[in-house]
């Protein structure tokens, strides 16, 4: 298990640099990685609580709960703490004055495990022969011979035709001289060539604070360092810097700390045949944390009480600032109470000191930034061309096509109080050379894209000026949280309250509280008429920047209706109209330039000064003669027009059919002159004339219906659970009607409206009764059928189909010939559909009389008898519902036939 993570430093206050979510997440993935240590022992990064390694438990010198004082806190990028290494003393001491535990450098230089025997390369030419070893002797010329000769216990060579030679002792380079020598005095006219073969074993002892002391065999090659490696290592509690070798030749000490931090003049390392190698106890260690090339726990000079900062500081590689350091060191006094002070490169550190470094002061300056709609958000020194907004933005490729013209911001820091305000300035008149503004340091120039500005108009934006809180979703691969501060450039989004629950948008909580406390403030923005499409994501530009919606939407024109794109749109004061249409898409043709309305308010908002209207004639188009100022409203009213927008269908039975145009106050005779007129075939009185606000009228009967049904089954289903058994008042079983009346609902909500109207449709009749003929409106559609043959009998008789049609016949005459009615049957709720639409009693009652005559083409219904739902009052007209759907029915099959 891990280590707790603590959130805080002493005092509650959070880890400064990170917020609470990414300091959790870069803790949790340092403990689970457990990458290894370098070869400096390097930890992890500077600033963030001490973690003890993955399965060892804390040190007893260290209680968990410990934290360290603020002063440790200090980003610096270092490596991970090995997570299999338990702490050792040094390192467990230490632990509890840093906020990262740092490692002792050096001793990860014997994880490597013990050296081979080498067997690659040339034998050095100093290399010191010694008994068993092997030479290798070749003679070219007038004695050709190779000889594989071992070095005797008295350290001789013995050659068959020379004297022996004593080779013990000598280096390589002497015996192969005298060899030589000696091949050309007595061997005239030959060569000699000399190597080394098989290599004998060195033994030497190695004792101290080593991990297996004793002897160890090594090459005669090896060094120290490859004794102690093979003796383990030398221990966290062993010296690095005062290794004593012993042996014939005397005694000397061994600082390893240049050959393994490639400082300082390098020691002898060699090693002969019986020499002794004693590592002492660790002598006095200091820690060097913080910004620096490599943190670690560093040994002090050997037999030194203390040593320059400088010095130490080249062993951890120096810090990684060329200069504005600070050096803050904690020490003990002679009472042992820790002390802090700043120190500088020619202090001393002692034994037990613990200096970390820091930025004198970290923080950016002289920089800007541009972001927003621009090709990639860069930072830019302050100085040279980037002091003005013109030189920073030389290039207008920088920014992206369709950025708002009209309007860029600065976001600006007071020096003083370090607030956050904005300041507008005209993207175009920037762009175009015609303006210009100076930077200060710390600027961040936002550019704003069409689409953010045509957000503000958004669903989401008006109900969070309502009050209403949570009406964006996120945008596609964005997080659902608030916008944490961009490192490295030094700038961040103003700080915004914790997102809460279904808040994805911090730019609408800001403005839905603004809008709470001060209801008047966007009054000029809340905007109707624009199309309710539910939700839409927030961009970018508002999560990076909360605080922007409220001041563009105080910036903001209302511009309303005959404009390419109405909305708000953020001006500058005293901006023409014609520069806010021309990124608006200009007026329409529709539009009346007669009187378009300026609405003003009052500059004032304390003062009894009401809200100015006037009304303007731009018919000359002379739009920049009109200024805007920010919470004005433009509304350009629609001119009348004699042409309706949109076309009306003619179908069937007409010369000419096919999709008309038609102007205001078309009617319908008129469309069918133009179309020739009908067929002969034509069945004027059967015509079908939908229209789609009749149809969505009738939908919404259906679905009306459909709703009191069900509520009337709720109240069913209530009053048979109280009375118990299923059964209704009076011992009427009720389930069989519930049953039915849900399948009933669910019909109605799936039946779709034709939206049919019963007009006269006949040219003849027309002529002689105008006030039968119906106007026109777009989209309307006419369908003319031909002359049918056939009654249609449906419902509850015996035998339902289409039967045909005879002249004379009434509806009691077609009900037989389709086998009479049904036992259930409700004759005296039997209705006909005419052919025109039109439902009319049936007539089958015994007191009805038969109906009235049944024209060809009709619809015969009868219904099945309701008596068991109107017992329970849910259903109040049986037949008026089952007229519309018939009828609805009717149209639609009548109008695919057609088709």
């Amino acid at each position: 298990m891990s280590a707790p993570l603590p959130q805080t430093l002493p005092g509650g206050a959070p880890i400064p640099g990170l917020p609470p979510a990414a300091q959790q997440e870069i803790l949790q993935r340092l403990l689970d990685a457990g990458a290894g240590r370098s070869m400096g022992g390097a930890p992890p990064p500077q600033g963030l609580a001490p973690a003890m390694p993955r399965g060892t438990a804390p040190p007893a010198t260290l209680p968990p709960a410990t934290l360290a004082p603020a002063w440790t806190q200090a980003p610096a990028p270092v490596a991970p703490v090995q997570a299999e290494t338990p702490f050792s003393p040094v390192e467990q001491f230490f632990a509890g004055r840093l906020t990262t535990p740092l490692r002792q450098f050096g001793y990860d230089s014997f994880a490597a495990g013990p050296p081979g025997t080498p067997g690659f390369g040339a034998t050095p030419d100093d290399y010191v022969i010694g008994r068993d070893d092997e030479v290798i002797i070749a003679f070219r010329g007038r004695a050709r011979s190779t000889l594989n000769l071992r070095v005797t216990r008295e350290g001789m060579l013995i050659l068959p035709d020379l004297l022996p030679i004593v080779a013990a002792g000598r280096t390589l380079r002497d015996l192969r001289g005298e060899l030589e020598s000696r091949a050309q005095r007595e061997l005239q006219g030959s060569e000699v060539f000399v190597t080394l073969g098989q290599m004998r074993q060195v033994t030497v002892f190695v004792g101290g604070e080593v991990g297996r002391p004793g002897v160890v065999t090594l090459s005669p090659l090896g060094n120290v360092l490859d004794a102690l490696v093979a003796a383990g290592g030398v221990r966290p509690t062993g010296t690095l810097r005062n290794i004593r070798v012993e042996g014939g030749q005397g005694r000397r000490r061994v600082d390893l700390y240049p050959v393994i931090a490639g400082e300082g003049e390098p020691p002898d390392l060699s090693l002969r045949e019986g020499e002794r190698i004693l590592v002492p106890p660790i002598g006095g260690v200091v820690a060097l944390g913080g910004e620096v090339a490599r943190p670690a726990i560093y040994e002090l000079p050997a037999g030194a009480a203390s040593a320059p900062l400088g010095e130490m500081l080249r062993f951890a590689g120096d810090a990684l600032r060329p200069a504005g350091n600070r050096y803050l060191l904690e020490t003990t006094d002679p009472e042992g109470r820790r002390a802090f002070r700043e120190i500088g490169l020619a202090s001393p550190l002692r034994r037990g000191d613990a200096l970390l470094v820091q930025p004198g002061s970290d923080v950016q300056s002289q920089q800007l930034r541009l972001s927003g709609h621009v090709v990639q958000p860069t930072t830019r020194a302050l100085g040279g061309r980037g002091a003005t907004l013109r030189g920073l933005l030389t290039d207008s490729r920088m920014v992206r096509p369709d950025p708002y013209a009209r309007m860029g911001v600065i976001q600006r820091v007071d020096p003083r109080t370090r607030g956050r305000r904005f300041q507008p300035f005209d993207l175009a008149a920037v762009l175009q050379g015609r303006a210009n503004l100076p930077l200060a340091e710390g600027d961040e120039v936002i550019i704003i894209s069409m689409a953010d500005i045509a957000w503000l108009a958004s669903p989401s934006v008006q109900r969070a000026l309502r009050g209403e809180v949570g009406g964006a979703v996120p945008a596609p691969g964005l997080p659902v949280a608030l916008p944490q501060p961009r490192g490295g450039s030094g700038f961040a989004s103003p700080p915004v309250p914790e997102p809460q629950p279904g808040l994805e948008c911090p730019a609408l909580t800001q403005l839905a509280v603004a809008a709470r406390s001060s209801p008047q403030r966007f009054a000029h923005a809340r905007v109707a008429g624009f199309p309710d499409i539910g939700a839409t994501p927030c961009p970018q530009l508002f999560l990076d920047h909360p605080a922007l919606l409220p001041f563009l939407l105080d910036q903001s024109v209302l511009l309303s209706g005959e404009a390419g794109l109405p909305g708000l749109y953020p001006v500058m004061d005293n901006t023409g109209l014609d520069a806010l249409l021309a990124v608006a898409g200009n007026v329409t043709d529709t539009a009346d330039l007669s009187s378009v309305e300026l609405a003003r308010e009052p500059a004032d908002q304390t003062s009894a000064i009401p809200l100015s209207r006037q009304v303007l004639d731009l018919r000359s188009r002379n739009f920049a003669a009109v200024r805007l100022s920010p919470r004005d409203g433009i509304r350009i009213p629609r001119g009348f027009g004699d042409r309706d927008s949109g076309p009306v269908t003619l179908m069937g039975e007409f010369l000419r059919p096919g999709v008309y145009e038609i102007r205001r106050g078309e009617r319908l005779s008129e469309v069918i002159a133009r179309a020739g007129g009908l067929t002969p075939q034509a069945y004027p009185y059967g015509a079908v004339f939908t229209r789609e606000s009749v149809r969505n009228r009738q939908q919404e009967g259906f679905q009306r219906t459909a709703r009191e049904m069900e509520q009337g089954l709720l109240q069913m289903a209530a009053g048979q659970a109280v009375i118990g058994g299923g059964r209704g008042g009076g011992g009427t079983d009720v389930s069989g009607a519930i049953a039915a009346g849900r399948e009933m609902a669910a019909a109605l909500r799936e039946a779709r409206a034709a939206g049919r109207m019963v007009v006269e449709a006949n040219p003849v009749v027309l002529a002689g009764r105008p006030d039968l003929d119906v106007l026109l409106e777009p989209g309307d559609l006419i369908m003319m059928p031909k002359r049918p043959n056939e009654v249609t009998v449906v419902g509850a008789v015996q035998n339902p189909g289409s039967l045909q049609f005879t002249s004379g016949w009434r509806a009691t005459r077609y009900v037989e010939a389709a086998g009479g009615l049904q036992r259930f049957a409700d004759q005296g709720r039997a209705f006909l559909v005419l052919p025109n639409g039109q439902a009319v009693p049936a007539g089958l009652g015994a007191w009805q009389q038969g109906g009235p005559p049944v024209p060809p083409g009709s619809l015969v219904i009868v219904p099945n008898d309701p008596s068991p739902f109107e017992r329970w009052g849910f259903l109040r007209d049986i037949t008026q519902l089952a007229s519309q759907v018939a009828i609805s029915a009717a149209a639609l099959a009548v109008i695919s036939r057609g088709r």
